[in-house]
């Protein structure tokens, strides 16, 4: 019990000091308006990155209708902020959209991830394409291909900070729960599991539907720091940059997604300067990423506090004299 909490406040000094290191460098100038939205951007791209993680790195599951889930959640901001532009509105708009997020993942995963492979990357992809094609349609109250201006901004880099630290806990917690190491069961063989009496549907459905409802989080957070939203900005392009991040930091790796949001974040603000070049020299370094490091920049690797208090602690007995030799 005592060891659990050294490690928990460990990670809780860890967070603090990367928070108050940004908020010194927001005070004291350092930050301008375009790395700032650089930094938001990154802390979305790991909300999108870690939740995707969890449905295709941990529960082995191909999907490409994170853009669709994502949506509902800007529209769901778009919507409510715009009628009840309050932070309390803004809170509101958070909770309907994972809520219908969710919904909607349980009522269409439920069917669907009885499908394998690249049958259930089309249902998925399909399901966000509907998403995409109704809200484009319903201009009564998305206001259709034009979408909606004028959202009040309540979305700021703490709050995505946040919010972005709260999904990598709650994802870890959930690998390394019961449910959790149920669902790395039905990615590593789902045969094998069903025999040990696994139900494997339901902890698909459930890694599914947490992952939707989280890339609607990610989705009411950018459209509020956007301060609009386009149906044209999820379409099948933006599943694809999700599914990146997650393929280049490394599939089942929460660590490797928090990585490569970082990285390809720090990397697109620098290309920037290189115009039409930017997205060539970007592809090009994803390609050396899979040419040399085909499964992303940690594999599986996670990083752990615990880990590394057990390496010191052995380094620190056999340096006195105390090692046993276990």
């Amino acid at each position: 019990m005592k060891k659990n909490l050294k490690y928990n406040l460990t990670w809780l000094l860890l967070t603090l000091v990367i928070y108050f290191g940004l908020f010194g460098l927001y005070n004291g100038g350092f930050i301008n308006i375009f790395t700032d939205a650089i930094i938001v951007n990154i802390g979305i791209n790991i909300i999108l990155a870690v939740s995707l993680n969890l449905i295709i790195g941990f529960s082995g599951q191909f999907s490409l209708g994170h853009a669709g889930f994502m949506a509902i959640g800007a529209y769901a901001s778009a919507i409510i902020t715009t009628k009840n532009p309050t932070f309390g509105g803004f809170l509101l708009a958070i909770i309907v959209g994972m809520i219908i997020a969710g919904v909607v993942a349980f009522v269409v995963g439920t069917p669907t991830l009885r499908l394998k492979g690249d049958y259930l990357a089309i249902a998925t992809l399909g399901i966000s394409e509907i998403i995409r094609i109704l809200i484009v349609n319903n201009s009564w109250l998305t206001n259709g291909p034009s979408g909606i201006f004028g959202i009040p901004e309540f979305s700021n880099w703490q709050l995505v900070f946040i919010f972005a630290v709260l999904t990598v806990v709650f994802v870890s917690n959930f690998i390394n729960s019961g449910g959790g190491r149920a669902t790395l069961s039905v990615r590593e063989d789902e045969i094998a599991a069903e025999s040990m009496g696994v139900n494997t549907t339901k902890f698909k459905v459930i890694a599914f539907v947490f992952g939707g409802m989280l890339a609607s989080l990610a989705g009411t957070l950018y459209a509020s720091y956007q301060q609009s939203v386009f149906p044209s900005d999820y379409t099948f392009n933006k599943s694809i940059d999700i599914l990146i991040i997650a393929v280049f930091g490394g599939l089942g790796s929460t660590t490797g997604s928090v990585l490569a949001a970082i990285v390809l974040g720090v990397l697109n603000m620098y290309l920037q300067d290189f115009g039409s070049l930017r997205m060539i020299i970007y592809a090009l370094a994803l390609i050396g990423i899979m040419i040399f490091k085909p499964s992303g920049l940690l594999g599986t690797w996670e990083f752990s506090i615990k880990r590394l208090f057990n390496r010191f602690s052995k380094k620190g007995g056999d340096l006195d004299g105390t090692s046993n030799g276990k």
